[in-house]
């Protein structure tokens, strides 16, 4: 399991920095943590400006065992400009490209927060993506 755990978290890094490399603007940087004990890790992102580093977010994985006995990655999405955290579950399943669910997860980072509305003001908003649905 820890081997999916930094392995997942390599494949959004990399389709992140492909994306984010076609943006104007000062170059990104990630720094990454990982304890495979706990089954969990983070990614922060910045910029490079004049002023040194400047935090825009992070992306935070935890890897469990469902009751069932099979594998579930979690993603959450935090931007530092908004409250709002958006959280997408990958479950392991015959048929999954953990290259394309890492894509995905770094495609929703790339394109910002959910909008936020005044009634769910900090909320957590939960995306399930099932990769063998049928």
């Amino acid at each position: 399991m820890a081997t999916r755990l930094l392995s997942f978290l390599s494949d959004i890094e990399k389709s992140l920095l492909a994306e984010l490399s076609m943006l104007e603007g000062p170059p990104w940087e990630t720094s990454r943590a990982v304890s495979y004990h706990q089954g969990l890790a983070r990614m922060t992102l910045a910029r490079r400006s004049t002023a040194g580093l400047e935090s825009q977010g992070a992306i935070f994985l935890q890897s469990y065992v469902l009751a069932d006995g099979s594998q579930c990655l979690k993603a959450s999405l935090n931007w530092v400009a908004s409250s709002e955290t958006l959280v997408i579950a990958v479950y392991a399943k015959p048929q999954v490209n953990w290259h394309t669910e890492a894509a995905s997860i770094a495609n929703a980072w790339v394109s910002g927060p959910p909008a936020s509305t005044e009634s769910s003001e900090g909320s957590t908003h939960e995306v399930g993506v099932l990769a063998a649905a049928g």
